[in-house]
């Protein structure tokens, strides 16, 4: 019934995964004060090196890009000695793992970093208060500068860069969820009306530099990239976004990126100017390599493998329940119930 999640899959001539089974990405806040990777950080993504593929915790490529507390970084070298520790740890088990690149743009907090504003494509705050942090309350944050948007795509590939020296086989470039990149390609978030705004390829642009700047740093074998083309975290949807992604898609289309991710927590959810789940829309859009994710379970994941909906399914909250959730699915063992009081648990 899940046999198909079991076969070895080739991302290209670089690298070949395991198995189809991806570790989501999973926010923990696990790291220190520094930002630095600890050893609880370690053990836990060692337990779960038989995924085909590990995507790390989002990881912020700079100190303005935090917005939850303890979220490891990767722009020191005590961060990278950290990650190093990690990645030697998921290696040792014969597994594969990607540092997922990611600065939260109007979602961050000057509390975290002592800075005076946090950076986004336009001067639109987002209502309400931090996860974690519920005392600190979203600011308005500063339209980021053309001069401040070239620096901010040095800083991705220098964070892809420092991954690679870290020991992780790969990135992905954190482009969903309401986060920076994907703030530029939404109406409800991006207003600019420059370069960066307005159209579809304007609006596309910087996430494109940000792709561009990553492949010649460290090849486009080594990057992956996570997109929610349905706004639904952190923003409202607005039709106009369509003409955005379909631009986009249609540039992906024409490089070599190892994959790309939807990013949805759930793919039941319909939009209309989508034509339906993102993961069809996605598809739709895009032929190459895609990994599905939002609420699958392996039987539903490995039906959608086999109708040709996705190529590896991206498996969140069930791997924070069942650091062995490879070896169950396999075997045919019953999964343990995600519960929310897990996250305050290190297993």
């Amino acid at each position: 019934m899940t046999k198909v999640l079991f076969e070895s899959v080739p991302l290209n001539g670089t690298l070949t995964l395991k198995n189809r089974i991806v570790m989501a990405p999973l926010t923990r806040c696990m790291a220190d004060d520094n930002l630095v990777p600890t050893q609880a950080m370690v053990d836990y993504y060692e337990r779960r090196a038989d995924a085909g593929l590990i995507i790390s915790e989002a990881t912020i490529i700079r100190p303005d890009g935090q917005g939850y507390p303890n979220t490891p970084g990767l722009f020191t070298q005590a961060q990278i000695e950290g990650w190093k520790k990690v990645t030697s740890a998921v290696h040792s088990k014969g597994g594969k793992i990607f540092a997922q690149l990611w600065h939260t743009g109007r979602v961050a907090h000057p509390a975290f970093f002592d800075g005076e504003y946090v950076l986004a494509p336009s001067a639109i705050a987002f209502d309400g208060t931090v996860p974690r942090r519920r005392d600190l309350v979203y600011t308005t944050p500063k339209a980021a500068t053309s001069e401040e948007i070239a620096q901010l795509v040095k800083d991705y590939a220098q964070a892809a860069q420092n991954a690679i020296d870290a020991g992780f086989d790969g990135v992905e470039i954190h482009g969903a969820n309401g986060y920076l990149i994907d703030q530029f390609l939404h109406f409800d978030s991006n207003h600019r009306q420059d370069e960066f705004g307005e159209t579809p390829d304007n609006m596309a642009r910087f996430p494109l530099q940000v792709v561009d700047a990553v492949i010649a740093q460290i090849g486009g074998d080594r990057t992956g990239l996570r997109l929610s083309p349905g706004g639904y975290a952190h923003m409202s949807a607005d039709s106009r976004d369509r003409a955005v992604f379909d631009y986009l898609f249609a540039e992906l289309e024409k490089r070599s990126l190892a994959y790309v991710h939807e990013g949805m927590f759930d793919d039941s959810m319909e939009f209309d100017f989508l034509g339906g789940r993102v993961s069809e829309y996605m598809r739709s859009q895009y032929s190459k390599t895609l990994i599905g994710v939002g609420g699958y379970s392996a039987k539903t994941g490995a039906e959608a493998i086999e109708a040709g909906k996705f190529d590896l399914i991206a498996i969140g909250r069930p791997f924070i329940a069942n650091p062995d959730y490879v070896a169950r699915v396999e075997q045919g063992e019953p999964v343990k119930e995600y519960d929310a009081a897990m996250l305050d648990e290190l297993i």
